[in-house]
């Protein structure tokens, strides 16, 4: 089987889930160490391309799809705000840049380095074999394109039903979840949710590959790098 790998940012760096003849996990601690992972498609839970101005057409489109779990899919700041490692800076690059004026969120400012480190790596030909991807988005798909009842947290704690939800969506769409190995990582660097969604992103690398997947928006537009700006599952 041709080897895919779906990837999720976690505190420890990003977790990866390698799915071929076998399944396997893998804490990389780099984005680096996750395109030395051998796979024709990566798939990752991290914004590509940035806006000029604040939001993107791609999360527009998504949210009207995930109905109660809109809210697991955040606006892309404008490039100028994601390059500044500074919280004040950014907020005054987006608010010089978005219409209406917007601040950036503490939240997303937070998970800035993990897409400058992205940013850094991929081109416009890279993107044939990385796309960005979404988990609540592939769990839209698994669950017949319609959103899901139950969020997979809960107060910022994790949701053992809706946990529970995803995986069972996850065998049912034929991710070989029950073959995946105990993992040892801790929880301060790998999250009971990473793991699920690292799954999830793996099942849209594979239909990416089959050439089944949809993708958000369907022409998607170009952000000043080129770099192609759509979520797909």
């Amino acid at each position: 089987m041709t080897p895919v790998v779906g990837v999720d940012g976690c505190p420890g760096g990003w977790i990866a889930v390698r799915w071929a003849e076998t399944v396997s996990h893998h804490l990389c601690r780099s984005f680096a160490d996750v395109l030395a992972l051998d796979a024709v498609v990566i798939a990752v839970d991290m914004p590509i391309g940035f806006p000029q101005g604040s939001g993107r057409a791609a999360e527009r489109e998504v949210r009207q799809r995930l109905g109660e779990r809109q809210s697991s899919v955040f606006s892309v700041p404008s490039r100028a705000a994601v390059m500044c490692a500074d919280y004040r800076e950014a907020c005054a690059a987006n608010l010089a840049s978005s219409d209406p004026p917007k601040k950036v969120s503490k939240q997303i400012f937070h998970i800035f380095p993990k897409m400058r480190e992205i940013d850094a790596l991929i081109t416009p030909e890279l993107q044939a074999r990385i796309v960005e991807v979404h988990p609540e988005l592939a769990f839209w798909a698994m669950h017949g394109e319609r959103s899901l009842p139950l969020p997979k947290k809960v107060k910022g704690s994790p949701h053992a039903p809706g946990l529970d939800l995803r995986k069972t969506l996850l065998a049912e769409a034929g991710f070989p979840l029950s073959s995946l190995p105990p993992h040892p990582y801790r929880r301060a660097d790998v999250g009971a949710d990473d793991l699920i969604d690292a799954c999830a992103c793996a099942w849209s690398a594979r239909r990416i590959l089959e050439g089944r997947a949809v993708r958000f928006p369907a022409d998607p537009p170009l952000d000043a790098r080129g770099l192609r700006m759509a979520i797909t599952a």
